[in-house]
């Protein structure tokens, strides 16, 4: 494991980079709002991944790096993690990327996706709307994704579920929000989708 520290435009961010013996992709993974990189869903979509030949980077936001709990804005979030992945992929350089993350981290992955060129996005648990507040739904984050797309969702998950559409896929398992509940079958659910979508970019 390689730990970089990135320029952003507001404050250092910072990579953990995790190597495949293969290098079939990279795949970029955000923590959520008030969690860091050490969460159980990362880890364990972290050695799945790598067992499959894609490079991951855990990428820990400017807040997170300064020592500050409260998230940033998501303009400021969604900036630095557009910084982050310019300099990522340049390590990875020819390959697909893949952007992602858990909660906050899977909703800047939706939103960067265009402009950071992801050609997949793998969200676990994508927070549909605050606990107790469905009519703040946050789906049009998840349609506005052009590329194939991942939503691994705890079946009893307080900040809802996803509505599965043309481009991405949601696929319930046992728990929470934290999704620590099944970790096997959280990795084989991502293990899945990364060959399917990989094959015909590779």
């Amino acid at each position: 494991m390689t730990r970089i520290e990135i320029a952003t435009p507001h404050g250092p961010a910072r990579a953990e980079l995790h190597c495949a013996e293969e290098d079939a992709a990279v795949l970029m993974l955000g923590h959520g709002a008030g969690g860091g990189v050490d969460a159980k869903d990362l880890v364990a979509v972290t050695r799945a991944a790598q067992a499959a030949g894609v490079n991951v980077a855990l990428i820990e936001q400017p807040y997170r790096v300064a020592g500050r709990r409260a998230p940033a804005p998501a303009k400021q979030l969604d900036a630095a993690w557009l910084a982050v992945a310019e300099e990522v992929s340049s390590r990875f350089d020819g390959l697909p990327v893949v952007f992602g993350g858990r909660s906050s981290g899977a909703r800047v992955a939706c939103r960067t996706a265009a402009a950071g060129q992801a050609d997949a996005v793998l969200c676990l648990a994508f927070p549909e709307h605050p606990p107790g507040k469905p009519e703040k739904s946050r789906q049009s984050e998840l349609d506005a994704v052009e590329v194939p797309t991942l939503v691994v969702q705890g079946e009893s998950d307080p900040f809802g579920r996803p509505t599965a559409g043309p481009r991405h896929e949601v696929v319930v398992i046992p728990g929470t929000h934290a999704l620590d509940k099944d970790l096997d079958g959280l990795s084989r659910a991502v293990t899945e989708w990364l060959g399917r979508v990989l094959r015909p970019l590779s």
